[in-house]
């Protein structure tokens, strides 16, 4: 799909708050707010926009503890990674998980209340996934940076 500039800006505006309504969009992007409608329409029914959603503050929910979890496998058949991406997707702690290059299989992105709790998860779900030769894990000790917002 071709983004124009007018996407890219309403883009840019969604991705910073999704609440606003279509006549707040459309009065900063100097459109109707029925041509502006009709954008997010387009954007959603073609896949640029999968979602809307409420980004909460991870303190304040109590999981203010990040860990990163390298994750190499035994072997990497089909089968193996099929029933590891499979069991790590039903783990709630985990919010990413990602397939990598280099001298690990899978990068996951864990939130824990605190270094106990993470001791938890790891004990009751992902030492017990499926095909794990090894696990690493380090836990961040601050945020300096973090977005959702993708460059448009």
């Amino acid at each position: 799909m071709q983004i124009d500039d007018t996407d890219a800006r309403l883009l840019r505006l969604v991705q910073r708050d999704a609440r606003l309504t279509a006549v707040q969009l459309s009065e900063k992007l100097n459109l109707s707010p029925s041509a502006c409608h009709r954008r997010l329409q387009r954007l959603e029914a073609s896949g640029v926009i999968t979602g809307t959603v409420a980004l909460l503050n991870s303190r304040a929910v109590g999981r203010p503890t990040i860990v990163f979890v390298e994750i190499s496998l035994a072997t990497q058949a089909d089968d193996v990674l099929d029933a590891f991406e499979a069991a790590v997707a039903r783990i709630p702690d985990v919010l990413e998980c990602h397939l990598m290059t280099g001298s690990y299989d899978y990068l996951l992105k864990v939130v824990a209340r605190d270094s106990e709790d993470f001791a938890q998860i790891h004990r009751r779900h992902l030492a017990r996934l499926p095909g794990v030769a090894k696990l690493q894990s380090s836990f961040a000790l601050k945020t300096v940076f973090a977005t959702t917002a993708l460059p448009v």
